[in-house]
């Protein structure tokens, strides 16, 4: 089991490193999460340097999976919402690398991104995923509810078109 973390702005700024081989190793899989091959580590520091400046602006939430001491897995919650949607939250980028799949990480991850939204007052949380990816069987064991499917709402890193499932969860009250 890894040991799931809630981190600051400081830490996440200070483990861009980890966070970029994570994101990377997923892309280099085939996972669609918004990226094209070839994708490497030096690609993904941007994209986390923006998570960064989002957490340290509370409007995302980033957890990491750590096993003895690296980040093996993380995901986001994205808390700010607009008015009208002060119950909701989106919830980001669950990333697991291969190597650790198949040993509780992502439901770890899960459970510690759910718990914190309900405390913070979140009751409704949404997401998508790749349609058929085994993202979505951990999803549906999660309790998740499918809400519907979009054929070709995005790309595989490879070019191919890829649907999307999107999900939603009520949680806390």
């Amino acid at each position: 089991m890894s040991d799931i973390r809630l981190l600051d702005h400081a830490e996440a700024q200070a483990r861009i490193g980890e966070l970029s081989e994570v994101l990377a190793d997923c892309v280099a899989g085939g996972a669609s999460v918004g990226f094209m091959a070839p994708y490497g580590p030096a690609d993904a520091a941007p994209f986390w340097q923006s998570v960064a400046a989002a957490v340290g602006a509370e409007a995302t939430l980033l957890f990491a999976a750590e096993r003895e001491g690296r980040i093996v897995g993380t995901v986001q919650i994205g808390i700010s919402q607009m008015p009208n949607q002060p119950h909701r939250a989106d919830v980001k980028k669950l990333l697991v690398m291969e190597s650790e799949r198949g040993r509780g990480v992502a439901r770890a991850l899960m459970t510690a991104a759910e718990a914190e939204a309900a405390r913070r007052g979140k009751t409704v949380l949404v997401l998508d995923t790749a349609t058929g990816s085994p993202a979505e069987t951990v999803y549906e064991r999660l309790g998740w509810q499918r809400a519907g499917v979009i054929p070709d709402y995005a790309l595989y890193p490879d070019g191919r078109f890829c649907a999307t499932t999107f999900f939603y969860k009520r949680i806390g009250a």
